[in-house]
């Protein structure tokens, strides 16, 4: 299985090296010199990895054949692709792979049926679920475990407790700091 690990970004200095915006929680299993990466679009790898460092809180990456400035801006915006085994599974046992949680359907603690993802949306702040409703509707329902309260991969669901308005309109609270002008 495939799973996307980072994105290149723009060169840095005039050897070769680019930064990389990281799509993984284990970037030093996924990125680490020696490993041999698929890209999107595929012309521009397979990339070897043959060194990597960090500066100023980014990634650095230098690869294989990779030896100047204008080498490394034409990779930009190329995504990296790891091969990883469908089974294997992270090493934190809070913490699934997209291709995991594709699929479960989404239930209330009360066994009530919501939806099933179908997307994993990767913002900066936080993962979003893409739930498609049984009447084709979309809901967007964010991963974090105060709403998500249980992953069970046994039985393939995810168990959320939403707060009022996330899964049905009429629930919302509106809550104003104004007073209602008479």
């Amino acid at each position: 299985m495939q799973l996307v690990v980072g994105r290149i970004g723009r060169a840095h200095g005039i050897k070769g090296e680019v930064t990389v915006e990281v799509r993984t929680d284990e970037p030093e299993l996924r990125l680490g010199p020696g490993a041999v990466l698929a890209t999107d679009p595929p012309a521009a790898g397979p990339l070897t990895i043959e060194s990597g460092r960090v500066h100023s809180s980014r990634l650095l990456l230098r690869f294989e054949g990779v030896r100047d400035r204008n080498a490394a801006e034409a990779l930009r915006n190329t995504l990296l692709i790891a091969e990883v085994d469908p089974e294997e599974l992270p090493e934190d046992p809070d913490e699934y792979y997209d291709h995991q949680l594709m699929d479960l359907d989404v239930v209330l603690a009360d066994g009530t049926e919501i939806g099933r993802i179908t997307e994993i949306s990767h913002l900066p702040s936080q993962d979003l679920f893409i739930v498609e409703r049984p009447d084709g509707s979309e809901v967007m329902i964010p991963f974090v475990e105060e709403i998500v309260t249980e992953i069970d991969l046994a039985e393939q669901k995810a168990v959320i407790d939403p707060p009022p308005g996330l899964i049905d309109d009429s629930q919302a609270e509106i809550v104003s700091s104004r007073e209602e002008e008479s």
